[in-house]
């Protein structure tokens, strides 16, 4: 096989670069039908241009020039082995367990430019405290090494993808060199190597086929994705890549998309796990409505939180969801046959941990829908925090939401694209003066429009009577829509609870053993 890529991203990823390339390997097989794909042995090799290093969970056997000869492993191995290869890399030792050198944990880094790869050991530290926080978590390894293949680029396509020994991420090309910069984006890292535990070793049994010509099914992508996206943002705390701060800004965000949700009317979030029929990851113009793919993370997370928090109450702290992760994750040290779970499987494993009528707390949420059904916030509150809004988002805040300044989710009901409105909120004010996604704005109160100038105009507007006036042009045609809205800017924040335990608080400490 030769490897191509597309020119742009515009239908899927770019998967090479004149400096790096992004090899899948079910990209490039032909295979028999009807076998096991643990039953069916490969002797793969690749050639790369000139000068090239790769990283790859798979065994290199020999490397003659350009050619690089793997070990004979099974297609099962092999798919889930992919390779990042460039011109400017390199291999950091991440693995402060003291395990022999074959069966470590590896940083594999490439960019755009050599300059890209200039990680400094303070930073490379946390990624160490990553990988000893998740040996504290779980107390177990099912992989005999791993390899974070790190592609810090702006022209191959991003990618966030699991594999048993490896994943697959992306970074801005100076992730590391603009550190302050990359705050909000630390928490790809811990979510993909999560999924080495939930997902990989122990995976929904629906999604544990034969092959990879076999459907998998969906039915507990809460847990999968879910309770992933949970502990990457918890590990991601606990190892000092997200700050105190950072975490309660990604988590307020969370918090605010969900409570703001009106999608729940109809759809449940147990129905949102067969989104991928519709399009990984597509949700059109009015995601809050809709629902969709990354509802079965983030709404799911909230969900553990409210599981974590339950436990942490029944039973005065001395237990927690950590309990349940190292129970029902990290048995069988050193084996990595994927072994599956089911939804009794999981309440079986939380009441062990503390006895409660677990089904009936996972059913409420995971089919709540209606008019009535709301966002499951209840663990926020037993966490000794609660949603809040500010008109002046902190740096840590500024940090998660980086667009913040385009965003009026939570006042006006939109977000500011350039000069189109995207992603109107179902039943907010812009929706409710029927306007359209994709309109553009061209003055707000009689001046030229920017997001500023509406941000000013918004905080203006404040305790007010005096309408909004937005100047809004859709095709050739050109309206004038007045906003009863004095609220002025909101942005999701989290505040303590005055008299509470702060649960929360010890979730995102690391643990000391």
């Amino acid at each position: 096989f030769q490897q191509l890529t597309q020119p742009d991203s515009s239908n899927w990823r770019v998967l090479m670069t004149p400096a790096m390339v992004n090899l899948q390997w079910e990209k490039a097989i032909l295979y028999p039908a009807g076998y096991f794909s643990r039953q069916i042995q490969v002797a793969p090799s690749v050639v790369l241009p000139a000068g090239w290093k790769y990283g790859t969970a798979l065994t290199t056997a020999s490397q003659d020039g350009d050619v690089a000869t793997f070990a004979p492993t099974d297609l099962y191995t092999l798919i889930d082995s992919p390779i990042f290869a460039g011109a400017h890399y390199r291999r950091v030792d991440i693995d402060p367990s003291g395990a022999p050198s074959e069966s470590r944990v590896h940083l594999n880094i490439l960019a755009d430019e050599a300059k890209g790869l200039a990680a400094t050991d303070d930073q490379l530290k946390l990624f160490e405290n990553m990988v000893q926080q998740a040996d504290r978590l779980f107390g177990a390894r099912h992989f005999d090494h791993y390899e974070f293949l790190f592609a810090l680029t702006d022209q191959m396509g991003g990618i966030g993808l699991e594999h048993h020994r490896s994943s697959e991420n992306t970074g801005a090309p100076d992730f590391f060199t603009n550190w302050a910069k990359s705050a909000g984006d630390r928490g790809l890292l811990p979510h993909e190597y999560a999924h080495s535990w939930n997902g990989k070793f122990m995976r929904p049994a629906d999604e544990l086929t034969a092959n990879h010509n076999v459907p998998t099914q969906n039915t507990l992508l809460w847990v999968y994705e879910g309770q992933t996206e949970y502990w990457g943002d918890v590990l991601a705390a606990r190892a000092g890549l997200h700050s105190k701060g950072v975490a309660l800004a990604t988590l307020a965000n969370v918090a605010a998309f969900y409570d703001q949700q009106p999608g729940r009317q109809w759809r449940a979030l147990q129905d949102t796990n067969n989104h991928n029929l519709l399009g990984y990851r597509v949700t059109g113009q009015y995601p809050s409505w809709m629902r969709g793919t990354g509802d079965y993370y983030r709404e799911s997370l909230l969900v553990w939180l409210d599981a974590d928090t339950l436990i942490r109450e029944g039973t005065n702290g001395r237990k927690s969801l950590d309990d349940f992760a190292r129970a029902f994750f990290g048995h069988d040290d050193g084996q990595w046959a994927p072994q599956g779970y089911t939804f009794q499987d999981v309440v079986a494993a939380l009441n062990a941990v503390n006895p409660h009528d677990w089904a009936a707390f996972l059913r409420s949420r995971l089919d709540a829908v209606g008019p009535d059904a709301r966002a499951p916030l209840d663990g926020l509150a037993r966490a000794g925090w609660r949603l809040t809004y500010t008109d002046t988002p902190n740096a840590d805040e500024k940090a998660v939401q980086s667009g913040w300044a385009n965003d009026f989710q939570y006042s006006l009901g939109f977000t500011l694209s350039g000069d189109k409105l995207t992603n109107i909120r179902w039943g907010g004010p812009a929706f409710e003066q029927g306007v359209g996604a994709g309109w553009t704005l061209v003055a707000v109160n009689g001046k030229a429009a920017s997001a500023e100038v509406l941000r000013n105009a918004v905080t203006a507007a404040k305790g007010t009577d005096a309408p909004l006036e937005l100047l809004l042009k859709s095709g050739d045609r050109f309206r004038t829509v007045a906003f009863a809205y004095h609220d002025g800017l909101r942005y999701p924040r989290l505040e303590r609870i005055e008299g509470t335990p702060d649960r929360l608080s010890d979730i995102l400490a690391p643990r000391r053993r």
